[in-house]
């Protein structure tokens, strides 16, 4: 007895995966801005911008089963990759405060969280972005096969 996911199981784990994380970022961002009174700053609208979309096209894709979810995610995740990596290489001070586009209201550098000494809002949404850029990449390699 083989028991074993078939192709058509692991394409719906993978974007249910990908659906839960776009969820979880997206609610969270809604969060920390509308019920913590944490105001976004530029960096972080670049990632919403990204992030956002990705929760309905995941749930889309994850419905219909749709295999080319990755010819329109991928661009989404990849802008929000760099936006979410640029924004951590400013606040851990790679980069320096000149570097930042938000030259007016909240700074780019600012920590509203910090949990265990390393976790921030900048490094949850970094992390998301790594995790969906690597199910796209499993999906990609799962359809090529």
């Amino acid at each position: 007895m083989n028991s074993s996911p078939t192709s058509s199981q692991k394409t719906w784990l993978i974007l249910f995966a990908s659906w839960l994380i776009a969820m979880v970022s997206t609610l969270g961002s809604l969060f920390f801005s509308e019920v913590m009174f944490f105001p976004p700053c530029v960096m972080c609208w670049y990632q919403r911008i990204a992030m956002y979309p990705l929760a309905l096209i995941f749930l889309v894709a994850l419905f219909s089963s749709d295999k080319n979810v990755f010819k329109y995610a991928m661009p989404l995740v990849l802008s929000g990759l760099f936006f979410a990596l640029y924004h951590n290489l400013l606040s851990w001070g790679i980069l320096p405060e000149t570097a930042a586009p938000c030259t007016q209201g909240v700074s780019c550098t600012s920590e509203y969280i910090n949990w265990f000494g390393f976790i921030s809002i900048q490094f949850l949404s970094l992390s998301a972005f790594v995790m969906l850029f690597i199910l796209l990449l499993c999906l990609k390699q799962k359809d090529a096969k």
